[in-house]
């Protein structure tokens, strides 16, 4: 029998997020040799890459760095969703390393999506190739699936864990001018709460707002009420669909006497853009 230990078995586990079972086997095929039994397992995983394909990855994180812009006149930011197929894995140190790298290499190459990011170089390979390499080591399906940017004056980051055990799994990025700095964070915090989709009436399609005003007027009229009333109830609907999807006309989290665009008035500042991610969302 190969000579190793409890604790060799927990070390390889720790890193590599792969089963009890196989990593016993890789150490028994390894002879206890720990860093032969790290490469059985990569090696075994990467081939296992084909078979993950059609697995779901709906567990992961969410990471996120802020910095000076390159003129030095303002701030950039830049958030990222890395994902795993089961919570374990995302906690794995492997996995929160792979993390740390994707977010770097998103700062370093301003890629503006996903498969930009993946096409990225790194080291001589691509990130899509350390990905993969990762996925191996792991035993899991592992996908970076989207990426966000913001720009402005200021940019808040806010990171919210859903639960206290694991990375953050929520994420948000807003970019405001000067003025309204001193409100940034509780606006971020109220944008991983509140999940607007827009910031301003502006940004809503148009094809959508047609659609919503439809389904209102065609809900009035099988509610029965009067032509003449119609225009108006249409109207009032078609509002409350942007209090609950437009940031600026959220009732605000920390008062919610008060909109989010009073809130900003009052400091005479403005939100510019936003991102938000919730893995798996």
């Amino acid at each position: 029998m190969a000579n190793y230990s409890l604790a060799d078995i927990k070390a390889l586990r720790e890193t590599t997020g792969a089963g009890m079972m196989d990593v016993k086997k890789a150490l028994e095929e390894a002879e206890g040799d720990s860093a032969k039994a790290l490469e059985i397992i990569r090696v075994k995983g990467l081939k296992g890459v084909g078979k993950r394909e059609g697995r779901s990855a709906s567990d992961g994180l969410v990471a996120a760095h802020v910095g000076p812009t390159p003129d030095g006149e303002g701030q950039s930011g830049v958030l990222v969703e890395i994902n795993s197929e089961t919570d374990f894995v995302a906690k794995n140190v492997t996995f929160l390393a792979l993390a740390e790298k994707v977010i770097a290499v998103a700062v370093a190459s301003g890629a503006r999506d996903a498969d930009a990011l993946l096409a990225a170089e790194v080291d001589g390979s691509t990130l899509q190739n350390v990905v993969d390499e990762t996925a191996g080591m792991i035993g899991e399906k592992l996908v970076v699936r989207r990426v966000g940017r913001v720009a402005g004056e200021h940019v808040e980051v806010y990171l919210h864990k859903v639960n206290k055990d694991l990375p953050p799994q929520v994420g948000v990025l807003v970019a405001t001018d000067a003025a309204a700095a001193s409100v940034a964070r509780d606006i971020a915090t109220h944008i991983a709460a509140y999940s607007p989709r827009y910031l301003s009436r502006d940004e809503v399609p148009a094809d959508l707002v047609a659609s919503e005003r439809h389904i209102a007027e065609e809900t009035a009229r099988n509610e029965g009420k009067p032509d003449a009333a119609l225009p108006k109830i249409i109207e009032g609907r078609l509002n409350g669909f942007f209090k609950e999807n437009v940031l600026v006309e959220q009732a605000f989290a920390k008062d919610p006497k008060k909109t989010v665009s009073q809130v900003l008035a009052e400091v005479g500042g403005n939100v510019t853009a936003f991102v938000r991610f919730r893995v798996g969302a």
